[in-house]
């Protein structure tokens, strides 16, 4: 069983992400295709015009190096030679290298991709459709990924490790599973999470390949094609926007112009573009690039280039150079032959304001698709849903709201002063109609005896609602902790939880009801009752 909400009545998303899925047209000149069934073949027909034959090979040839070490599935096998041919598309998703995967719309993610490649290949038969996780193996913001949450516990991996997270070694892992497994049931389900993350972890080097087994584990057999753009392969055939970049500053020219248009419209800018939106990665080193009086600066280093010699260096040393957040979606874009990148919100509201910078660098703006945002609801939950008598959309509200709206509901006394408001201005009705055969002076005075009266029955009214309050707390704890449960901390469960505390409950039932439930071109916030 399942259930959906419109992403405007969830009230967590932003007014920019909301108006981009009403197709609202002050927007328009942001994206290229809307995502509709129909318009990926629009979507297919240029990106097959430019994207050469050269790179499907190059592509290819890479991903299948990066999958040398791995026991790949015939699915993905598949998928890795079938890019090499000019009916071939991507879709493609990307990913910080969270520990165990991070929050739960990792998952969500990587399905909406799959479901989506699924839904191409039925409609548009004579292509195919493969399904990407692009790892962010470049990062180097390690605070950001180094922990997960389970229940209501956070498990972390502390390490003095610096540069590409991707490249940060997994030692110290084993003190972090020791302390995860006693947080785990006893289950069957619990004891194949436990060995999930020893494999992944405990039995690979680096970041980079413990999070390629885990991503190529939990979704392999549907054909996942895994990426890590630091390569140097794949950042050869990059280099020519890297040149631009270090030359011209296309970048941050193209991006500001577009973050202003999309301010004057009274929306935030997600990110603001550097003079250069480029890091020098080395090992134990990912800084940023600055430009001063003709020379070209390693940040907090002693590195420096002259034009001449900073080129050079891109020449020979391709995979020293690496994108940031405004550069890595044209990187993405250059080496794939996609059609559309699926991510959350804030993600969606930073590709915004790239158009114009494909444009100026000749390539194709891929369809921007929200990935699907989920509530899992367990049977036990669902249970107190209905003896409680509460919608699930009613969840969804802030919690003064909810105990407001439960309390009006439960209450046998009616707390809606209205009618005797709509009786005291007809009273005041008639008073009016005699203070007009007298003086200024007593309209006023009926003026603001009219005045303090409404305020009084308001304030009696919010008198009656706090006594209401107090005598059904009860009830309205039960409410408010079910709220608890599915909202930690205020805020969507999917930003919050791991998909660990599901799995040892569900085990791999838990992503095949996600797949069979999630629908990614329904635009609908979705509600899934797990059984």
């Amino acid at each position: 069983m399942d259930d959906c909400i419109s992403y405007r009545d969830t009230h967590y998303f932003s007014d920019l992400m909301l108006d981009y899925l009403d197709e609202k047209e002050i927007l328009r000149e942001f994206y290229h295709h809307f995502p509709t069934l129909e318009n990926f073949k629009k979507q297919i027909e240029e990106k097959n015009l430019s994207f050469p034959q050269e790179s499907r090979i190059a592509l290819s040839s890479a991903l299948i190096k990066q999958y040398s070490s791995l026991n790949i599935s015939e699915e993905t096998t598949v998928n890795l030679d079938l890019l090499q041919q000019s009916n071939t598309f991507t879709i493609t998703t990307g990913h910080q290298l969270n520990l165990f995967t991070g929050p739960l719309y990792f998952l969500y993610k990587i399905i909406s991709v799959i479901n989506l490649v699924e839904q191409l290949k039925e409609e548009y038969s004579t292509h195919n459709f493969v399904p990407i996780y692009w790892m962010a193996t470049e990062d180097h913001d390690f605070e950001e990924i180094n922990y997960f949450n389970f229940k209501e516990n956070k498990i972390q991996w502390d390490s003095e490790q610096t540069g590409a997270v991707g490249e940060f070694a997994t030692k110290g892992l084993e003190e972090v599973l020791t302390k995860f497994k006693d947080q785990l049931n006893k289950s069957k389900a619990a004891e194949e999470i436990l060995a999930l993350f020893k494999n992944a972890y405990l039995k690979h080097t680096n970041l980079t390949e413990a999070t390629r087994y885990l991503a190529n584990e939990l979704f392999g057999k549907y054909g996942l094609v895994i990426v890590d753009g630091n390569d140097n392969n794949l950042k050869k055939m990059f280099a020519p926007y890297v040149k631009e970049e270090l030359l011209n500053q296309l970048s941050s020219v193209e991006v500001e112009k577009t973050a202003q248009k999309l301010k004057s419209l009274g929306y935030k800018a997600q990110v603001n573009a550097r003079e250069i939106n480029l890091f020098y990665l080395t090992e134990g080193i990912r800084e940023r690039i600055i430009k001063e009086d003709n020379y070209f600066f390693v940040n907090n280093t002693e590195i420096k280039f002259s034009e001449s010699e900073i080129l050079e260096e891109l020449k020979n040393y391709p995979e020293r150079f690496s994108p940031n957040v405004i550069m890595r979606p044209l990187y993405q874009e250059v080496i794939l032959p996609n059609l559309c990148y699926v991510g959350g919100g804030g993600e969606l509201a930073y590709w915004l304001e790239f158009k114009n910078y494909f444009e100026a660098s000749a390539i194709t703006f891929p369809v921007l698709l929200l990935r699907n945002s989920v509530l899992l609801v367990s049977e036990k939950q669902n249970k107190k849903l209905q003896n409680l008598k509460t919608e699930i959309s009613e969840l969804f509200l802030d919690q003064s709201t909810l105990k407001t709206v439960k309390t009006n509901q439960i209450s046998e006394i009616k707390i809606d002063f209205s009618p005797q408001k709509e009786q005291l201005a007809t009273q005041f009705k008639e008073l009016y109609v005699l203070a007009e055969k007298t003086d200024s002076s007593f309209i006023g005075a009926v003026e603001a005896q009219e005045k303090k009266q409404i305020k009084g029955l308001h304030h009696l009214e919010k008198r009656l609602l706090k006594a209401q309050k107090r005598k059904l707390k009860d009830e309205l704890c039960r409410v408010t902790q079910l709220q608890d449960e599915l909202f930690p901390k205020q805020s969507l469960q999917e930003r919050n939880r791991n998909f660990s505390e599901f799995y040892q409950i569900y085990g791999s039932s838990l992503i095949q009801q996600l797949k069979e439930q999630l629908k990614p071109l329904e635009l609908n916030f979705s509600i899934i009752y797990l059984s």
